[in-house]
């Protein structure tokens, strides 16, 4: 299915703005379920819940962006072999479709005494609430990188859409021979591999638009977290003497204004710089109290995904704590668990004991060739945890068939959640 067959590039308007609220729920015979945002995880579990219920539960989204941005994939934007265009989608099938109640607002407030959520256009009511608030930024350290100004001048694009455009622009513009320098934090952060993918990705474009420039790699972790080999492999064989690789400098202290970022080994300069901040669940879930471990993530129960803070409220995607990579596939995963958990909790049963789910992630080491990670989880009741079960693994090498099969794999996922 190509993207153009089954969504277009914009939203209905009418679709989308905000309906009355305090609808009684009476008509409909398990209840009523609020969705908070509708990334991979809310619009998943959306979709799932009016399916499974066979539309007795009635689905309410309150999400306030106009359209869908994918973070897979975002990085070939910077490479050039995609558009902003290309990975961006209305929600109109899925409304549609599903018959989804859909809501265009900010959320002010959850009260959990009262079963409701607080919006701009006043409050609104549920019988269980899904929060999916995706992740947010840990400027503690570096206060000044919070201001709309400073993102201007120094894009983290961890959030596929204007910062992306943004980044493409400042790399197009770099002088001849010019640095590029991207920092990354210690995980957890969303998306393990999508630091090294970027790299790939610029030195791609660098290297047929720009081939004396040079990209510095600033990670406060270790080594790369994730598909070593490969990337190690593809910076040596695809783009030798482009790449600086530092592990283990974790950024102390930066200059927005020159651009220079100093970690614990060196001080730096760059013409184009990408600071990608430390991570936590996003505000709303800071918010609320639903990010209690260590006021970062969120501590849920893996049969529902219900939050061990607030009692009829559940988290999903990146802001649940867990030991699983933070990425689209586990959040649609995720999704569907809840989701299943959910209409059998309101139709009086009980949840999947032994849930079981995969997860793939795709990198792309330049236009055309990629490479995946991949694991089944299943759920250990001693433990009460997802664990990876015997199998899975990275590719032997990277390869133009995977780089098809990654489109395959985007193209299925979008279709999934958004039809």
């Amino acid at each position: 299915m190509h993207r153009r067959q089954f969504l277009k590039f914009g939203v209905a308007a009418s679709l989308l703005c905000s309906a009355p609220l305090r609808v009684a729920a009476s008509n409909n015979r398990l209840g009523r379920v609020v969705i908070i945002g509708a990334g991979y995880g809310g619009a998943t579990a959306a979709k799932y819940l009016r399916m499974w219920s066979r539309g007795r539960i009635e689905v309410i989204v309150v999400e306030p962006n106009d359209h869908f941005v994918s973070c897979p994939l975002s990085n070939l934007v910077l490479g050039g072999e995609l558009t902003l265009n290309d990975i961006t989608f209305a929600y109109d099938s899925l409304i549609q479709n599903h018959g989804i109640r859909w809501i265009r607002d900010q959320v002010i407030a959850i009260d959990p005494d009262k079963a409701e959520i607080r919006l701009h256009a006043g409050a609104l009511s549920y019988d269980r609430l899904i929060v999916s608030p995706g992740i947010d930024f840990i400027y503690e350290r570096h206060p000044a990188l919070s201001s709309r100004e400073a993102q201007d001048k120094i894009p983290h694009a961890w959030k596929a859409g204007l910062q992306t455009q943004n980044l493409l622009s400042q790399i197009k513009s770099m002088p001849n021979g010019g640095i590029f320098a991207m920092t990354i934090p210690l995980l957890p952060y969303r998306c393990p591999p999508a630091p090294y993918e970027r790299v790939c990705q610029i030195a791609f474009y660098l290297k047929n638009n720009n081939p004396k420039s040079k990209i510095m790699v600033l990670d406060a972790n270790p080594a790369i977290t994730s598909k070593r080999p490969l990337f190690e492999r593809a910076w040596r064989d695809l783009y030798p003497g482009l790449i600086e690789y530092l592990p283990g400098s974790d950024l102390q202290e930066i200059d927005i204004a020159t651009k220079t970022v100093k970690t614990v080994f060196d001080t730096l300069k760059a013409d184009v710089l990408n600071v990608i901040p430390p991570q936590r669940a996003g505000a709303l879930a800071l918010a609320s109290g639903l990010a209690n471990v260590n006021r970062r993530w969120c501590e849920v129960d893996f049969l529902t995904y219900e939050s061990k803070v607030l009692p009829r409220v559940h988290v999903l995607g990146d802001a649940v704590d867990s030991s699983l990579p933070k990425s689209a596939h586990i959040a649609t995963s995720q999704a569907k668990v809840c989701a299943n958990a959910i209409v059998s909790l309101m139709s009086g049963g009980n949840p999947e004991p032994n849930p079981v789910f995969a997860n793939t992630c795709y990198s792309y080491i330049d236009d055309k060739m990629a490479m995946h990670v991949a694991n089944v989880y299943r759920y250990d009741a001693a433990e009460k945890v997802m664990k990876p079960a015997e199998g899975g693994g990275i590719s032997a090498h990277a390869s133009y068939q995977e780089g098809l099969q990654a489109k395959s794999w985007a193209l299925n996922m979008w279709a999934d959640v958004l039809t």
